[in-house]
């Protein structure tokens, strides 16, 4: 079943026209990410879905509810949260207190408390630096944090944008194995992710987006495969 859907979104940077009329559904419990080369439109996405840029034509859809036109802060509280590109923690705060600010829409205690020890279970690093600032992290503990804290949001829909920028090699696998653990939890998550062969890896489905518009569509491993991905994302040139 359909839990996110983009139909026909037209987003504007001014007079830019970033978002080309994109149609893409997420179902309830996959990984769906979106490739593409830099400028293509896959932050801009992202943000337009977070309520954060309104998209002047077409419509997006949580759980067939309109959200396209309530505030941010309103589609966080409907149940989607993202882990931002940069990462983006309260650099003077506590790990503790990061994740707190990722449930502040949220008053059922309990529910908190039982998040936050999920959240540890995944990161067990963030539980060992509970009381640390956040800006005297590593960028991998501080993507964790980010991750972690879009968690606690108890999100129906997880956006994650960029999780492997600027890490080592180790760190990416690390997280990467931490989203195939929130995809064997039935996390849904829309990710976008400068490395395609890691989001292809690990989606079920995948849009390829070029300068505002998607170009090609399908399932992860025949995107994998597809000659034109392969030349343009993979390093893979034809013979």
């Amino acid at each position: 079943m359909s839990i996110l859907e983009l139909n026909n979104v037209h987003t504007f940077y001014g007079n830019i026209h970033a978002l080309k009329g994109i149609t893409i559904n997420v179902n309830e419990g996959e990984i769906v990410t979106l490739i593409g080369s830099n400028g293509a439109g896959k932050t801009t996405t992202l943000r337009t879905i977070q309520g954060l840029l309104k998209p002047r034509e077409g419509s997006i859809k949580l759980k067939g509810e309109e959200i396209s036109k309530i505030p941010a802060h309103e589609v966080v509280k409907r149940g989607v949260s993202q882990s931002p590109e940069g990462r983006l923690t309260f650099p003077r705060m506590t790990v503790k207190e990061n994740l707190e600010m990722g449930a502040f829409q949220r008053s059922d205690k309990e529910g908190i408390a039982a998040d936050m020890e999920k959240v540890f279970g995944l990161f067990p690093r963030l539980k060992e630096r509970i009381s640390q600032r956040a800006g005297t992290m590593s960028g991998g503990e501080q993507q964790m944090l980010a991750m972690g804290r879009a968690l606690m949001a108890n999100p129906k829909v997880l956006l994650l944008d960029e999780p492997s920028m600027g890490l080592a090699p180790i760190l990416v696998d690390l997280i990467f194995d931490i989203i195939r653990e929130l995809h064997r939890q039935k996390t849904t998550i829309l990710l976008v992710e400068q490395n395609a062969r890691l989001a292809l890896g690990v989606a079920d489905r995948g849009y390829v987006l070029e300068t505002g518009e998607i170009v090609l569509k399908g399932d992860a491993k025949d995107l994998l495969t597809s000659p034109e991905v392969k030349a343009a994302y993979l390093g893979e040139r034809g013979h």
